[in-house]
């Protein structure tokens, strides 16, 4: 029991995700795949580890809905319940479908969720500054403590995706764009983590530069023109 396994999931495992009440897993998963992994998570003490993205889910109407931003919010009819912002009700979507199955009382673990700082060129709300927006304003909610209209005081943990850019990634160009550093270990924008040195100077990393201020520092580059 110290030793703790799951497995990620996306959103797709659940249907009538809105309003979040109305959320259950899918025919086929819920009872065959999903009820018996519950029960294993539950046996083992264990979290139901979930990837919620409200980048895939946003319109350009529920844009601030998606990004903490002040927005109108979503009303659920049936609990009475309003919802602030797109992660929260992701949350009790899921929350909602795993207590139709009798597991409301398994932990969940958001093992990826991030917002790319670069789109093509018909993205709406991808860049940079939403970029950065986004992940302080989510590590500023999941560290609240508030949790969720269905799951009040609660921390959930959370893990960002991505550090890294991935620019070998196929597909659209936001796919190659998640990351907090790009490819070449550059900060892309500082959400609290950078070194405040770091912060403070040239973000852009020159590994050929030797330490500021001491004349005696020696260093080595790679000879022009050397092979991998």
């Amino acid at each position: 029991r110290r030793i703790q396994i799951s497995t990620p999931h996306s959103l797709g495992t659940l249907t009538n995700s809105t309003p979040p009440s109305s959320a259950k897993f899918r025919r086929g998963y819920d009872a065959q795949v999903l009820k018996p992994l519950l029960s294993f998570l539950r046996s083992t003490s264990s979290p139901f580890v979930v990837n919620p993205y409200p980048f895939f889910g946003y319109s350009i109407e529920t844009l601030d809905f998606a990004l903490f931003r002040p927005n109108p919010g979503l009303f659920d009819q049936h609990t009475k319940l309003l919802y602030t912002n797109m992660l929260d009700a992701q949350l009790d979507s899921v929350y909602s479908a795993m207590d139709k199955l009798g597991f409301s009382d398994v932990e969940i673990v958001i093992g990826e969720i991030g917002w790319p700082s670069e789109g093509d060129i018909d993205q709406i709300g991808v860049d940079v500054d939403t970029a950065a927006d986004f992940n302080k304003n989510l590590i500023a909610r999941v560290d609240s403590g508030t949790g969720t209209p269905l799951m009040p005081n609660r921390t959930f943990e959370t893990y960002i995706f991505a550090l890294f850019n991935e620019n070998l990634k196929s597909g659209p160009t936001s796919e190659r764009n998640f990351g907090i550093f790009r490819s070449d270990l550059t900060p892309i924008y500082d959400i609290g983590i950078l070194r405040p040195t770091f912060r403070s100077s040239d973000p852009v990393y020159n590994p050929r530069s030797p330490v500021r201020g001491s004349s005696s520092k020696r260093w080595c580059v790679t000879k022009a023109g050397a092979e991998t």
